[in-house]
């Protein structure tokens, strides 16, 4: 039985614990090094960022024949309005209210856009008719090929108000 005792004291104490505080030591390395990668790829930008995705970001919306002239058509797939003006020209808008994200609605009656949350109304071009919408619907472009109606899903623009040439006619 002392012979046990001595063998155990004859054995370096620190052997299993210094084995213990190694294996702790490298999982924490591995730990940080993975904390470190996941900040690093959530920072650097993605690959799929600059690609160009036309297929993708171009979504057809209809034949031109389907929108008659001073017509408001809702496309809630897409979260758009696609105004048609009396003169024939295209116009899409965004249905998210700029001022918390609310779907605004067409009023036939009254022929606005009409925010349920707070009240904000705009024309049939997105401009700010009553407040507290800071500025007017943002627009997105349309291209007409071959009588076929497409919005560029990609090019929602953020705007301070109308301009002639957001309006897309037919050629």
């Amino acid at each position: 039985m002392r012979r046990r005792m001595t063998d155990k004291k004859a054995t370096p104490a620190g052997g299993r614990r210094n084995f213990m505080k190694r294996i702790w030591l490298v999982l924490g390395v591995v730990a940080i090094t993975e904390f470190i990668w996941f900040i690093i790829s959530l920072l650097r930008p993605s690959k799929d960022t600059h690609k160009s995705r036309p297929a993708e970001s171009l979504r057809l919306i209809g034949s031109v024949e389907e929108f008659p002239a001073g017509s408001v058509t809702p496309d809630r797939v897409n979260r758009l309005y696609i105004v048609r003006e009396k003169d024939g020209a295209f116009l899409a808008l965004s249905l998210t209210c700029p001022h918390l994200g609310c779907s605004v609605l067409w009023n036939e009656e009254t022929q606005q856009f009409d925010c349920p949350c707070h009240s904000s109304s705009f024309d049939r071009r997105g401009i700010v008719l009553s407040s507290p919408a800071p500025r007017p619907l943002d627009f997105l472009p349309v291209i007409i090929e071959e009588g076929k109606v497409k919005v560029d899903m990609s090019q929602v623009t953020k705007r301070k108000r109308f301009e002639p040439t957001q309006l897309t006619y037919v050629l």
